[in-house]
């Protein structure tokens, strides 16, 4: 407690308080003015500001109360008498189903550094302005319990139902405008997809009409086979875009210009799912018999590559003569080559009825399903034409010359209906193989690679090739193979999304080492001649498997990041895009004046399904991909 002031003493007499009531009365106020007037003028101001400051808050409350009063009384009167405005929820959905989003917009979007949902996705993959209206306790139960948002909302199916509680109704507001801002972002990235095709295809139209590849920095072409390959690969990519005047104009030049009768080699693998597999996959897409008469027509004319001692295919053929050969170095073929042919030749005996071409596929699967030297299901890369053996024996690799050839595996199996059982045994005997042999972690931050072995002695070398395993591997999933093959695909998605992330222009080189030793500085070496990258599908592939069976958002942030490294430093402004040959130099790439055919058949496309929540659009139950990215039907789903 304070000890009283000087002032107080002197205010302060005995006998004054002995007087009577009025004395007293006079006593005090006198006692109060003397103490008013002692006070200082700061005092006093401060006292008569608070005095007049506690006379507004009263009048002010006074007011809002009269106004209650008054209108309790007005409650209480006829409706006819100013009513008071009842507060209205929205009303609840009657179905429970999410609200069908509008059409997007013709608009073209603009080109903004990304859409603003998806460069807001956390690293865990789901967004950082998630909707929380949920309970905090609730847990994330998928598909089974609710339809998940774009931004990992969960929306209960409970939410919108005649039953709903009336705080639902806010929620419901809510969820709404969360689906409208989610099929924004959508609509933006599909139409950033579009813009790249539209680009690329633009410079292909204006320097390279018809020719094989382009030649955007010399605005010029290249010819590998004289057969529109560009062109050809690029036919279902512009379907699945909706893009029907470029479309269109694609269609005219093969009804008009297509010709197959030419004195001309070309390469049965590369001729088979390029061209063969584009011509019957835009014809499953469109119903247009065009296209169906050029399959046949490509498909007889590459049968003379059959005619082997081995029945092992050579890879090369004459389309006009009708003759075929090996290589003019060697009478090997590869492994790969004549092992990933057999889905579009299948395909081809089933649309024609023809046996013929489903018959000379079938004798190679079976001489390689039954030859020696096989490491645990893995597959040396070379065989000959001649002998029908394995050469070359003891080096295995999921890489160049063997990679499509354990793809083909399950993707027959699955285009068959799941009833040819040799190709699941093989299947899963090879990847068995490959968790054995194959599989190691890098140092310091332990990513999962997939390495080369060669006569016993491992190797740390890994093709951008080998990305086209984690979306087989989780495809397989899919369709009801281990789980364990889930958790290997997700381990070697986040590898090879780091073999872009740590070149210095966000894009993967076509081969990288690993380091294996303690005390590694990074994980990823790149030797100089291995730097180049061609635009290659194979990690935005496996991005789109994985995001269709995981709804893990971050596998569509690493394809926007890819999207724009390719937009960066890649985009050739006067049309098209080139491969480059350092991606560890970002002020100069070194271009090579180079778009191969498959970035428009199969990395656009594949970056284009990746950020479409349309899972209708090319149904996994219903197509498999071929290894160029042309789907075709599963048999028993075909019409």
């Amino acid at each position: 407690m304070h000890p009283p002031s000087r002032q107080d003493y002197v205010a302060i007499t005995l006998g004054q308080k002995s007087s009577g009531y009025n004395n007293s009365k006079q006593w005090r106020r006198q006692s109060c003015w003397r103490k008013w007037k002692q006070l200082s003028r700061l005092q006093r101001s401060l006292i008569l500001f608070t005095v007049v400051l506690l006379l507004i808050c009263g009048l002010a409350s006074y007011s809002t109360i009269t106004e209650k009063l008054r209108g309790g009384e007005l409650e209480t009167e006829t409706d006819s008498v100013h009513p008071l405005a009842p507060h209205v929820l929205p009303e609840p959905e009657k179905t429970g189903q999410l609200p069908r989003p509008e059409p997007p917009s013709k608009k073209k979007l603009p080109n903004k550094r990304g859409p603003p949902l998806l460069l807001n996705l956390q690293k865990n993959g789901n967004a950082s302005n998630t909707v929380e209206d949920k309970p905090k306790d609730s847990k994330n139960k998928g598909d089974e319990q609710g339809v998940i948002s774009w931004r990992g909302a969960v929306i209960d199916t409970e939410q919108g139902t005649d039953g709903a509680k009336d705080g639902d109704a806010k929620d419901d507001t809510a969820a709404d405008q969360d689906i409208k801002t989610v099929k924004e972002a959508e609509t933006e990235l599909l139409e950033a997809v579009r813009d790249s095709f539209r680009h690329a295809w633009q410079g292909y139209k204006d320097f390279a009409w018809g020719h094989d590849e382009l030649r955007p920095i010399s605005k010029s072409f290249s010819e590998w086979f004289g057969l529109g390959l560009t062109l050809i690969d690029a036919l279902d990519t512009m379907w699945i875009m909706g893009l029907k005047t470029e479309f269109e104009e694609a269609k005219a030049w093969v009804s008009t210009e297509l010709s197959f009768n030419k004195n001309v080699d070309v390469n049965l693998f590369e001729t088979t799912i390029r061209i063969l597999g584009g011509l019957l996959s835009t014809y499953h897409l469109t119903g247009d018999t065009l296209f169906l008469e050029k399959a046949k027509d490509i498909g007889s004319r590459l049968m003379p590559a059959f005619n082997t001692p081995s029945k092992i295919p050579y890879s090369d053929v004459n389309i006009g003569k009708g003759t075929a050969h090996p290589p003019r170095w060697t009478s090997d073929s590869t492994v790969a080559e004549v092992t990933s042919i057999q889905l579009e030749f299948r395909e081809l005996s089933r649309l024609t009825q023809d046996p013929q071409y489903q018959a000379a596929v079938a004798e190679v699967t079976n001489k390689v399903h039954n030859l020696d030297g096989k490491l645990d299901g893995l597959v040396p890369m070379f065989i000959n034409t001649n002998s029908g053996q394995f050469t070359h024996q003891g080096v295995f690799t999921l890489g160049a010359r063997a990679d499509s050839y354990y793809e083909y595996l399950l993707k027959q199996w699955l285009q068959g209906g799941k009833k040819e059982p040799q190709f699941l045994e093989d299947y899963l005997q090879a990847v068995e193989g490959v968790k054995k042999n194959l599989v190691q972690k890098s140092s310091p931050n332990g990513l999962t690679f997939i390495g080369e072995l060669s006569h016993g002695q491992f190797s740390p070398k890994m093709d951008h090739l080998v990305c086209f395993l984690p979306g087989t591997l989780a495809l397989g999933t899919y369709n009801g193979l281990p789980e364990d093959h889930l958790d290997l695909a997700k381990q070697m998605m986040e590898t090879c999304y780091q073999m872009y992330k740590q070149m210095e222009t966000g894009l993967s080189p076509e081969i990288v080492h690993f380091n294996m030793h303690q005390g590694s500085v990074r994980d990823i070496e790149v030797k100089l001649a291995d730097r180049h990258n061609l635009l290659r599908p194979e990690t935005v592939e496996s991005l789109f498997y994985l995001y269709r069976f995981t709804k893990d958002k971050k596998y569509r942030q690493w394809g926007w990041e890819i999207l724009q490294n390719f937009n960066k430093y890649t985009k050739i402004s006067s049309g098209g895009y080139t491969s480059v040959n350092n991606v560890r130099d970002p002020d100069y790439p070194s271009p090579r004046d180079k778009m191969e055919s498959f970035f428009l058949g199969e990395t656009l496309k594949y970056l284009f399904l990746l950020f479409s929540d349309d899972f209708s659009l090319i149904s996994l139950d219903k197509y498999v991909f071929n290894t160029e990215a042309h789907p075709l039907p599963i048999w028993p789903s075909a019409a």
